[in-house]
């Protein structure tokens, strides 16, 4: 049998979403999917881990959200979710926090209840904080034990500064202060009609966008204008942490660099891939391949909402750290003075342009970037603009990009293991 042809398309045709507007604000996107019979809601809220005053209220504000309200307990709301078929999901990062809820479209009106109670009404109960809390800070305990921990800790740190809100962490024992007046104040302050944006997907019909409407409608507006401060970035170009006993080394290197606005972002994406991106990238060949260093390598450009990075991301063996550091050095020197070749940066390309239509396979995927665009000043014609940029990277650029941004001056490397 005859393989079919591959076909890789030039361009990628995705729906917009459209825009409404609460009365309290807050934009509604809709993305209307009639053919699919389930509704996805999404709240997102610019409440992540910087907008704390206290820590770990950001990410304890979030995960309590469904532990009881005005009207049902904790038990009450995951019990009428089950009985339903939704889900609850809960993510947090630096800068904002996901609450999504996904139903079949013919629950919808019940999982809605639901939806108010826990966005507009949580109580955040004292009994429950004490719970959480011990929980959470045994669970920080443990993974502190793990050198990957502590060398993605320890590298925000040194990419950032200490005191920078994309770099700071706390000890397990600031758990032991976190309180329900903290939590409820993160709330009353950062869960607003002003710093929230809300996408829907899936069968969004008048029915369930004037429901979303109404419960968006009620998020209270901000007293106060809450603005946040960014210090000077406080970089360290090199830090090596001891963890006594550890078999392996977690590696983390990178650089800071910019927010997806930048014009060179999309080609650092396509540097970033061919240089560790996928499973035959070049670091994986080299590190595990080759040396059999370790069984994954990986490097990725990182968003948030006010700067970015490249981070580079391996454990290999106590005794080969020094081998593995100075394979990396090589493959990134290689970018830096010869030239993709063309095959190569095709195959990149192709795997970029599939890893695309994958995610975009189906309206939560549809939404996912959405959310993804709009919180970075976009709309979904972005996705086919990404895409040409991607097409035209040229092996000249990627050399040009290498020579620019990955100077060895300027990467950090972070190693925590046994260099006993």
């Amino acid at each position: 049998m005859t393989q079919p042809p591959l076909t890789i398309p030039s361009t990628i045709e995705v729906p917009q979403a459209v825009r409404h507007t609460a009365p309290n604000g807050t934009p509604i996107y809709a993305i209307n999917c009639p053919e699919y019979e389930v509704v996805r809601v999404s709240f997102v809220f610019h409440a992540g881990t910087i907008t704390q005053r206290h820590p770990f209220t950001a990410s304890a504000t979030a995960n309590m959200l469904a532990e009881g309200s005005e009207n049902m307990t904790s038990q009450q709301i995951a019990e009428r979710l089950d009985y339903y078929g939704s889900y609850f999901d809960i993510n947090i990062d630096r800068d904002y926090s996901y609450i999504t809820f996904c139903t079949l479209s013919k629950f919808f009106a019940q999982t809605a209840e639901v939806i108010e109670e826990v966005i507009l009404r949580p109580t955040f109960p004292v009994r429950e904080v004490s719970i959480y809390s011990a929980k959470r800070r045994q669970q920080l305990t443990i993974e502190r034990r793990k050198v990957e921990t502590i060398a993605r800790e320890n590298f925000a740190q040194a990419i950032f500064g200490k005191s920078h809100p994309y770099g700071i962490s706390y000890p397990e024992s600031a758990y032991d202060t976190l309180c329900r007046e903290d939590i409820y104040e993160h709330y009353q302050r950062r869960y607003t009609a002003e710093n929230c944006i809300v996408i829907c997907s899936g069968s969004i019909d008048e029915d369930v966008l004037k429901r979303i409407t109404d419960i968006t409608a009620q998020i209270h507006n901000s007293a106060e204008k809450d603005e946040i401060t960014f210090p000077p970035f406080d970089t360290q170009h090199e830090v090596l942490v001891q963890h006594d006993g550890a078999v392996q080394s977690s590696i983390r290197m990178g650089r800071l660099l910019f927010t997806r606005a930048h014009e060179d972002f999309i080609p650092m994406q396509v540097l970033s891939t061919t240089l560790g991106g996928y499973f035959g990238s070049r670091l994986m060949q080299n590190l595990r391949e080759r040396n059999g260093f370790t069984y994954g390598v990986f490097s990725a450009m990182v968003n948030f909402q006010n700067t970015g990075y490249l981070a580079i991301a391996t454990q290999v063996g106590t005794d080969v750290t020094e081998q593995a550091l100075e394979q990396i050095a090589i493959e990134i020197d290689t970018l830096r003075n010869e030239l993709v070749p063309e095959q190569e940066l095709s195959l990149v390309k192709n795997i970029m342009a599939g890893e695309m239509m994958r995610i975009l396979d189906g309206p939560f995927g549809i939404a996912d970037v959405t959310t993804e665009n709009i919180l970075c000043g976009f709309d979904n014609s972005h996705i086919a603009d990404n895409l040409r940029r991607i097409r035209t990277t040229t092996p000249e650029e990627i050399r040009a990009l290498a020579q620019k941004y990955l100077d060895p001056n300027d990467i950090v490397t972070v190693v925590a293991g046994d260099f006993s």
